[in-house]
């Protein structure tokens, strides 16, 4: 008995422990979150002076709901319910807002636009808000955030903002961080009425790859309406005109590597649309000219794959992939079963039969998705860019879609070389005749050929739909170029079409500053005119009966 009275007290001890320390927990919560709380009520409620002292109050209190209430607040996306007064950061979502509570950060359930009303500022609370977060941001975690933070005050002659930053110098670990400080004073140290303090500050600026050091540089050379150097002292400025020499020689560098990526990432657009009609141009000698609608079909699969699952893009868009490579090569083996064997031999015929069958899919589409271009939301991944630095920046969907293109290249080429349609797809290939005689089902293969080179041209149009609209005229823009893609690289090989893709896209993207898009255009064909005079089979010619007719 006295074991288990024991027991009962140890238990109601306890218990009572547990609900004394939430008690205490609540209270002490509250408390902390009392001083957030009266800020926001002077956010909502308050006149204009107000709302500038709740917002410093976000800044001085600590809490981790001050940076993205201030962050909401400069974006337009705070709002107060007008049910119940209730404070919420909203997010569009086209028929709506998907909202969370501001204090809380808890999700709730979407309102109407007419339910909520959104708290506005000032352009003068924006200036001083935009300080505000940068202060903040200055102590993040992320080096990324810290970073934009630092370039963010970079431009503010405000002292404590300086003081700030120098604080921050004697703390920060990451080197981005600590070099995009360090050209902050070093700007601020040509400001500087000693001569010596400037010199330095140039001497050293000139290593720096920053935008804001070629403007200042920039500044310090040029002249007024009179023809008058706006810097008087000749040394400063003659320094400056060589720091200006060296930034230049390595921002044309990095303008040539931009180039480069850029070409690159138009060549894996360009491969990827012509893959799929280099194996049905290069096995079957048929001239597709519905070869853009097939690829226009892989987008629009990817538009209704997003709208039955608008909340997870990242899913739907891998899940488009196979979904597109289904339905296109669906639509082309029924193409083929259904036209084209009738036609083979006659070149010209296939051509047109397949124009026609081009116009079908165009207006097909545009009754059941009218003819509006639809917009294909791009994942959170996928968007932005990567910033290597203030000269160079590289694109997440374009460097996504470059290895994308390498990767269905690399699986076509395995399917090809070590499956039993690509043993037979390219004896065929070779020689029809004597792959008929040797058993091959012919029929079957140029069935299963066209099936699988229109599927390749349903996945490059997933891929499209990630850097442009998806509309019924979407395969017309890319269709002349797949045809000069294949003939340049050579009818059918495909190692020819990888790089004869590559090739083109980043002989555009050089010639277009020069030329302008359109003509630079032109000049690529009439050079892949002459290149075919010359070598009539193109890089890497075919053998077999391809290459022959």
């Amino acid at each position: 008995m006295k074991v288990n009275s024991l027991k009962t007290d140890f238990l109601l001890h306890a218990f009572f422990l547990l609900v004394f320390s939430f008690g205490v927990h609540a209270v002490d919560n509250s408390t902390a979150q009392q001083p957030l709380l009266d800020a926001l009520h002077n956010l909502q409620q308050g006149a204009i002076k107000e709302r500038e002292q709740a917002i410093e109050q976000l800044s001085e209190i600590q809490s981790e709901r001050s940076l993205p209430i201030l962050r909401a607040l400069l974006d337009g996306k705070l709002f107060t319910l007008k049910s119940d007064n209730q404070l919420v950061i909203g997010e569009d979502n086209h028929h709506g807002y998907d909202i969370s509570d501001a204090v809380s950060g808890l999700e709730l359930d979407s309102i109407a636009r007419s339910d909520a009303t959104k708290i506005n500022l000032t352009n003068n609370l924006r200036v001083s808000l935009r300080k505000t977060i940068g202060q903040l941001e200055l102590n993040a975690q992320d080096p990324a955030i810290r970073l934009a933070a630092v370039k963010a005050m970079g431009g503010d002659d405000d002292e404590n903002a300086l003081a700030l930053l120098h604080k921050r110098a004697t703390v920060e670990k990451d080197d981005n961080v600590k070099q995009a400080i360090d050209i902050v004073f070093l700007l601020k140290d040509m400001n500087s009425s000693d001569k010596a303090l400037r010199i330095q500050a140039i001497d050293k600026l000139k290593e720096r790859n920053s935008i804001d050091v070629v403007n200042r540089l920039n500044v310090i050379v040029e002249k007024d309406e009179n023809g008058n150097y706006l810097e008087t002292d000749s040394d400063v400025r003659n320094l400056a005109k060589v720091a200006l020499v060296k930034i230049n020689s390595r921002l044309q560098f990095y303008s040539t590597i931009e180039t480069v990526f850029f070409g690159l990432s138009l060549g894996a657009v360009l491969v990827l649309a012509a893959i799929g009609l280099a194996i049905t141009f290069g096995v079957m000698g048929v001239i597709n000219m519905a070869h853009g609608e097939l690829m226009m079909l892989g987008a629009y699969t990817t538009y209704v794959m997003q709208q039955l699952m608008p909340n997870h893009l990242g899913v739907s868009l891998f899940l488009s992939i196979p979904a597109a490579f289904v339905i296109s090569g669906l639509a082309g083996i029924i193409i083929e079963r259904g036209i084209i064997r009738f036609l083979y031999g006659r070149p010209l015929e296939t051509l047109l039969a397949t124009f026609g069958v081009s116009l079908v899919l165009q207006q097909s589409v545009r009754s059941i998705f009218s003819p509006l271009n639809r917009s294909v939301a791009t994942p959170e991944w996928m968007s932005g860019s990567w910033q290597i630095n203030d000269f160079l920046s590289l694109t997440w969907n374009r460097f996504y879609i470059l290895v994308f293109c390498l990767l269905v290249f690399f699986v076509l080429l395995q399917i090809l070389k070590h499956t039993r349609l690509g043993l037979e797809v390219r004896a065929v290939a070779q020689n029809r005749n004597m792959a008929k005689a040797m058993g091959i089902p012919t029929d079957r293969v140029d069935a299963m050929t066209f099936g699988l080179g229109s599927g390749i041209a349903g996945v490059a149009g997933v891929a499209l739909s990630q850097i442009t609209n998806v509309g019924p005229n979407l395969g017309q823009a890319y269709i002349v170029d797949s045809f000069m893609v294949v003939v340049f690289g050579g009818v059918g090989n495909l190692l020819g079409t990888l790089v004869a893709g590559f090739s083109l896209g980043i002989a555009n993207k050089f010639l277009e500053p020069f030329a302008g898009a359109v003509l630079a255009k032109i000049l690529v064909l009439i050079f892949i005119i002459l290149f075919i005079q010359k070598r009539p089979r193109g890089l890497f010619p075919q053998k077999g009966r391809a290459a022959d007719s």
